[in-house]
């Protein structure tokens, strides 16, 4: 048996450059993991793939980005094992916080090691793709500029330790809808990705945290006000506050825990929503990243 945490990922910046002839957006990101994760636990069977979880309404068939990674691996070895994945989830669903490209991501590692397959880590990014445009980056982790669909990855200098207050409405928000309503004319503010990641190379807090932007507010602020209100009651309360990815979870940056959890307690006396604190994590698979156990 082998563990994995799943870690969350928020947006620093998230800029779209246009429409791709593959019916995709093309995107430019610097996306960042945080503490928060899922624990995705695999046990060797005989047979073939089963997945359960711990959150009822999650599916656990083949509709499952967990499930696919284990038969993606599976198929492309020619691989004649089975196992059972357990999904511990923490990290809310359908919160532009990529859990399922998250649980997938770790899926891919952890079979790569108790199946014993060898795979480098630049081969396991490359069969993430295949799943979702968030995996290949919920594989490596850190802090990296994404562009392409997102799933072309360049790594950038750690983000300065900060801590995280993620909060999440209970609305769901389709991030295909979000994409195929956002308008370029409708966008006042557009990301300064160079600056951002000149700030990170200095280790700037201040400079980050004055830079958060994020286009895709233009749709899915509107159309939801429980995200507009989140967001203004974090800057009000002293974060850098910004939703991440297409939402509906607003995420506000701060520099010490302390306020991090004052904020917390403050939204939850005030909207209805999950509401978590934690804090960047600079590289999966190191001592403040990923944990893989084996059991």
């Amino acid at each position: 048996m082998l563990k994995i945490e799943a870690h969350a990922k928020i947006n620093l910046a998230l800029d779209v450059l246009g429409k791709r002839s593959d019916g995709y957006h093309q995107v430019e990101m610097i996306m960042q993991s945080v503490s928060l994760a899922d624990t995705v636990t695999l046990t060797e069977v005989p047979g073939d793939i089963k997945v359960t979880a711990s959150e009822a309404r999650l599916p656990c068939n083949s509709d499952n980005l967990a499930y696919r990674a284990a038969a993606l691996l599976r198929d492309t070895l020619h691989i004649d094992k089975g196992v059972a994945i357990h999904l511990e989830k923490r990290i809310p669903i359908a919160a532009g916080l990529a859990g399922g490209s998250s649980d997938a991501a770790a899926v891919l590692k952890g079979l790569n090691q108790l199946w014993q397959l060898g795979l480098s880590m630049d081969e396991l990014m490359r069969l993430g793709a295949k799943l979702g445009s968030d995996v290949p980056f919920c594989v490596s982790g850190g802090t990296m500029r994404a562009y392409g669909r997102g799933e072309l990855l360049e790594p950038l200098p750690a983000m300065p330790k900060a801590f995280v207050v993620l909060a999440k409405p209970f609305v769901g928000v389709s991030t295909a809808w979000v994409y195929r309503n956002y308008r370029p004319a409708q966008v006042k503010q557009r990301p300064d990705i160079p600056a951002m990641i000149a700030s990170l190379g200095k280790g700037e807090y201040d400079g980050i945290a004055s830079r958060l932007c994020n286009v895709l507010e233009s749709v899915t602020i509107p159309a939801y006000p429980a995200v507009a209100q989140i967001k203004k009651l974090m800057s009000d309360y002293g974060a850098a506050s910004l939703m991440s990815g297409s939402g509906p979870t607003v995420f506000g940056l701060v520099a010490d825990r302390v306020q991090a959890e004052k904020i917390a307690v403050q939204l939850k006396q005030e909207v209805k929503a999950q509401v978590y604190v934690a804090e960047t994590v600079t590289k999966v698979g190191e001592e403040d990243g990923e944990a893989l156990i084996a059991d």
